[in-house]
Order: C-alpha cells, then structure tokens, then sequence
C-alpha cells in the first residue's frame, strides 16, 4: 500500500474515549454479564462450523477477502492453540457464536504486538459480543505484558472500527483498508483477578449449558421410547 494517502480518524474533544487504563479494562462491561470461555484445539470443528456459517458479506469482512470454505478449513487449521489465544461464547445449545483470534507474532515479527479479530454470527449480532470478546482479548494481552493491540480491517467495516476507536484506539485509514493501535497499560493485580474471575465463569457457564444439553438429550430419549411403548399398546 506503498504511496497511498493515510488519514487518521480524529473525534471532536468531547467524544474522545478516556485512555485505556488497568482499571478500565477490569472495569465490568455494562448490561448482562456474558460468560466467555478460552478455547482450545478441541473445539477447531466448532470454530470452523461457526465461520463457515457466516453469510458471504460477514467472511468478507472477517478475513478482508471473499473467504470459501477451502480457505476457512485452511485458516482454522493453521490456528496455533499454543501461542495464540482463542475466545469464544457459546448458545445454551453450546452453538459458538462469536469467536476472537488474539494472534501472537511469530519469531520474525516485533514483540510485544498482539492482533485482534473477531467474529459474530448474524441471528445474535448487536448484542455488544464483539466488544465483550475485545475486553476480554484486552485483558488477557494486559496480563500477557503485550503493550499494543493491533486490528486491521477493511475501512468499510464499520463495527469492529467502532470498537476499536471506543476503546480509545489510534485508528489510521489507507484507502479500503484501516488500521487500529490501541496501547495497553501494564497488568494490576487489578486485571489478574478479572481475568481470573471472567476465565472461571466462562468454564463453569460451559460445563452448566453441558449438564443441561444432556439432560435435554436423556429426556427426549426417555419421552421417545415412552412414546413408543405407547403406540405398541394401542396396537
């Protein structure tokens, strides 16, 4: 993107997000509290059934590219469980619907950078997951010693720039593409417990929506076996 004009997006003073601190990002978010769990390499098939089940205009969005399904399998294949972070939020059917990518640099690239991406399926968009999933993301990178949050995104994506910039991210635009730098405090112990507290709740919200789908699962069977008792005696 060599010679391409830049322009950076600026707010009035007034609407300028308050800078990002230790005790922001452990500040709880508002509204309802949702549970988000730390996924691993369990669960690619998941990852790969959620971003394949995004509609054409989402996966554009997602990946900067008209992603097929070819390209998915190959990204999600590709994830690194051992040096990335992935987070995820789940139905109480234990549908994943919303996934972030917190991606760590490799050997080559500078340290202390961490990429930010993220992705929600359209029957539960405009819930705010995309900005739990980034606090979230925040927090652990906090906690992680990472001192810049990265996001590049296709300028015309409007919502993962909007979190970006209210979380009081630098946002640079460069013709059809954006770039975001949002720099992190240092951990608090402050950050350590939320994350601690937010890491324990998602599981213990997974392991409940489990017990639960089983259950579901063990009645169904016992009412379609009842069933059929019943359709053998009226015979």
């Amino acid at each position: 993107m060599g010679g391409m004009d830049t322009e950076t997006i600026t707010r009035p003073a007034d609407a300028q997000a308050a800078p990002v601190t230790s005790r922001a990002l452990a500040r709880p978010a508002r509204g309802a509290i949702v549970p988000i769990r730390e996924i691993g390499a369990r669960q690619r098939e998941q990852i790969a059934r959620h971003l394949a089940g995004l509609e054409p205009r989402d996966r554009y969005l997602r990946f900067g590219y008209a992603a097929n399904d070819r390209q998915i399998g190959h990204y999600v294949d590709c994830l690194n469980f051992e040096r990335d972070r992935v987070f995820g939020i789940f139905s109480r059917d234990l549908e994943l619907v919303a996934v972030a990518h917190l991606a760590y640099p490799g050997v080559a690239a500078p340290s202390g950078l961490a990429e930010f991406g993220v992705s929600v399926s359209g029957h539960v968009r405009g819930r705010g997951y995309g900005s739990r999933l980034f606090q979230r993301a925040a927090i652990h990178a906090v906690n992680d010693g990472i001192k810049t949050l990265y996001i590049h995104a296709l300028s015309e994506n409007i919502a993962m720039l909007r979190i970006a910039s209210n979380a009081g991210a630098v946002v640079e635009r460069m013709g059809s593409e954006s770039e975001a730098h949002l720099a992190l405090p240092q951990a608090s112990l402050r950050t350590r417990l939320n994350e601690l507290m937010h890491g324990q709740m998602g599981r213990i919200d997974y392991l409940l929506k489990a017990e639960a789908s089983l259950a579901r699962d063990v009645l169904a069977s016992v009412r379609g076996t009842a069933g059929k008792g019943r359709d053998k005696a009226g015979a």
